[in-house]
């Protein structure tokens, strides 16, 4: 796991309450593909109330997922920066979901902004 999936997943395990997500119950599972390897993480919200952690069977991570998002590990690791954003991804078909799409939406909120315009490097679309 690179440092930016990782910063964000024990981000998410010590936030504990997220006021943004305060009506908000469901349970995402992300399976991140890393070559032939997927790592899958668990997070459930139980209004506002969070939970995040390895999913496996029989385990605490072992709650059906109501939605489940798979990525690339680089994608992810992108998402978990702020240098991406899941439902751009989601639109040119980077990654998959099934289930509920609005969780997404919702989940979404606790991955990092992109950074400013003035803070990242110029890209082929920026006018110059």
């Amino acid at each position: 796991m690179t440092s930016s999936t990782g910063d964000l997943l024990t981000t998410l395990c010590r936030r504990g309450h997220e006021p943004m997500l305060g009506k908000v119950t469901g349970a995402v599972r992300f399976d991140i593909t890393r070559g032939s390897d997927v790592d899958q993480w668990l997070v459930t919200v139980d209004n506002g109330n969070l939970w995040t952690g390895p999913a496996s069977p029989g385990g605490p991570g072992s709650v059906d997922a109501d939605c489940v998002i798979r990525v690339d590990g680089a994608l992810f690791d992108r998402l978990a920066s702020g240098e991406d954003n899941a439902m751009a991804a989601l639109l040119r078909g980077a990654l998959v979901v099934e289930g509920d799409p609005e969780l997404l939406v919702l989940i979404q909120r606790l991955f990092p902004a992109p950074p400013a315009a003035g803070d990242r490097p110029p890209t082929e679309g920026d006018r110059t």
